[in-house]
């Protein structure tokens, strides 16, 4: 896998260039009624969907935390609370995360957030050579190791898929 310089010059790919963190850049065309944005993503790259993930956040005590899952899976909001230490967690608000996050729905990566929240990334990831993430917008997902992307957000593995 190639390190490439960042030509959709969005938060994650400038964050991963001065991380030195590999990555490949997937843009691809973003059809406005499609009903899941990670599937879509797939398809249109022509990957396994389970090696696309998506980028979920959701409220707890301890403020927001950022869950990484499957496209083909939902985010097990009990298992995200437990592996961040919290009693238990609720999708945050759509309009709370783009704020946070600096990324629009859809299109939330979780590297190069706006502010840096506790990250979980479904253990799954790490079945694979390299994953399938949003790169900051919708119509553009980055692929790069699990490894890359557990050190690219100081996240820790943990079973938060169902």
């Amino acid at each position: 896998m190639a390190k490439q310089k960042a030509a959709a010059g969005t938060p994650a790919t400038v964050a991963l260039t001065a991380a030195g963190i590999p990555f490949v850049a997937h843009p691809y065309e973003h059809d406005p009624a499609a009903a899941s944005f990670g599937l879509e993503a797939a398809e249109a790259l022509g990957v396994e969907p389970d090696r696309v993930f998506k980028t979920l956040l959701a409220e707890t005590e301890l403020g927001l935390v950022v869950g990484v899952v499957p496209v083909t899976g939902m985010l097990d909001l009990k298992a995200l609370a437990a592996a961040a230490g919290a009693k238990r967690a609720a999708m945050a608000d759509p309009a709370v995360a783009e704020r946070r996050t600096g990324y629009v729905v859809g299109g939330i990566s979780p590297i190069g957030q706006k502010a840096r929240h506790l990250t979980v990334i479904d253990e799954t990831a790490q079945l694979f050579d390299t994953v399938f993430v949003s790169g900051g917008k919708r119509g553009f997902d980055i692929e790069l190791s699990p490894a890359d992307l557990l050190t690219a957000t100081a996240a820790t593995y943990a079973p938060i898929a169902k």
